[in-house]
Formats: C-alpha cells, sequence, structure tokens
C-alpha cells in the first residue's frame, strides 16, 4: 500500500479523546491533513473517518443527536474506511446495557455488555473493573489490512467496563481476554473498530492508524 494525500476528519461531537487521537493520526503521515470537526460537510467531503470516545455511551449518543450527526455518521459509514475507537466502537452495535439500556446506531446487530462481577481469570485469581492497561490482542483475520506489520498477540491499551457482542461471529476482528473473551476489533467492509485505545498503544498502535491512512476500504 501507498500513501496518498489525504483528509481524515475525527468526529468532534464534544466528547472522546479527540486531540489526542488527531495528533496520533498526523504522527503516522506526514502526508494527511487531519481535521476535528462537527460540520457536517467537512465530514461528507472526507476521504477518511474516526469516531472516537470515552465515557457514558448514552452522553456521547445523546451529544451526537444534539448535533445533529447521526445520519451524517450513518453516511459516511456507508461508504468511507471508517474507524471507530473504544465507545466510538460501541456507538456502532445496536444496543447497549449501560445506563439501564441504550439504543445505538445499529451498523452492527449485537449489544454492549457490562463485564460481571466478580470477575476472575483461568486461575481464579479476582480482576479489576474497568479493564484498564495493556492485553494480548489475538486477531482472528490475519489477512485485514489494518493487521498489516503488527504480529499477532501483540498488546494495546485497554479502558472499559462494557465490551460488545456482535450477533455475527464473522464480523468480530480480534478477541482479547479479561475473564471472558471478548471481542477486542470488529469489521465489516469498509468499516472497522477497536475496543482498545490506538493512540495510547504506542508502536502496535501507530502502525494500525499508518495501516487506516493507507486503507481504502476494501478487502482485496
Amino acid at each position: 500500500m501507498t500513501l496518498t494525500r489525504s483528509t481524515v476528519v475525527v468526529i468532534d461531537y464534544g466528547m472522546g479523546n479527540l486531540h489526542s487521537v488527531a495528533k496520533a493520526l498526523e504522527h503516522s503521515s506526514d502526508r494527511l491533513k487531519v481535521i476535528v470537526s462537527s460540520d457536517r460537510q467537512q465530514i461528507l467531503a472526507a476521504d477518511r473517518v474516526v469516531l472516537p470516545g470515552v465515557g457514558a455511551i448514552r452522553d456521547c449518543l445523546g451529544e451526537m443527536r444534539r448535533l445533529e450527526l447521526i445520519a451524517t455518521i450513518i453516511e459516511v459509514a456507508q461508504n468511507k474506511p471508517f474507524l471507530g475507537v473504544c465507545v466510538g466502537m460501541q456507538a456502532l452495535m445496536s444496543e447497549s446495557e449501560e445506563n439501564g439500556g441504550t439504543q445505538a446506531l445499529n451498523l452492527f446487530p449485537g449489544k454492549v455488555r457490562r463485564f460481571s462481577q466478580p470477575l476472575q481469570d483461568a486461575r481464579g485469581t479476582l480482576l479489576k473493573v474497568p479493564h484498564m492497561g495493556w492485553n494480548q490482542v489475538e486477531q482472528c483475520d490475519l489477512q485485514h489490512p489494518l493487521w498489516a506489520g503488527i504480529a499477532n498477540a501483540s498488546r494495546f491499551y485497554f479502558v472499559h467496563s462494557y465490551y460488545v457482542e456482535p450477533q455475527q461471529q464473522s464480523t468480530i476482528a480480534a478477541t482479547a481476554t479479561h475473564g471472558v473473551t471478548f471481542a477486542a476489533a470488529i469489521s465489516r467492509g469498509n468499516l472497522f473498530a477497536t475496543q482498545f485505545h490506538p493512540e495510547k498503544s504506542q508502536k502496535a498502535g501507530l502502525q494500525l492508524y499508518r495501516n487506516f491512512l493507507q486503507w481504502d476500504g476494501t478487502l482485496a
């Protein structure tokens, strides 16, 4: 894959680690224009789109609705290389258990579930929730363009109390284990999303961003 001049919009809905994501993207390519924006026209005009997110999913989706971004997000998710990060990944599911039940964007059929407590590893050791820190990520589709140059079982940085449970197992692009094995990344067509934070994951995370910036949204 060859880097081409492109514009990436990091969707700004007032919540999330927007600027750290933007800085990591800028660091991944010097042939790139990164825009942090909530403007519909800028989002639609971008070559690639990133949907970040931290915090409560109900609040995140509420801000997306308040800023009238829901339709725009769904539109660009149909035809552009699109990357969801953390709560930006969870927002792509049908619904979440968080906040007593929250309807999400329904781009991936499935639910967002909370880690049960008490949570234990295979040796019976109690695990903390939220799941916070480095964890190995097992790639399910080793040939996906976003895994290029990233060794299987590389470690990425997580911060979350909820995890996604897709209806279609074929959409799980990677797994990790924290008491239970969960989807660490999902993909379908031009969509890719990670539960971990690439911008906090050092070399492997920057490589994933670099791959995203080279990706045309196809799997060929």
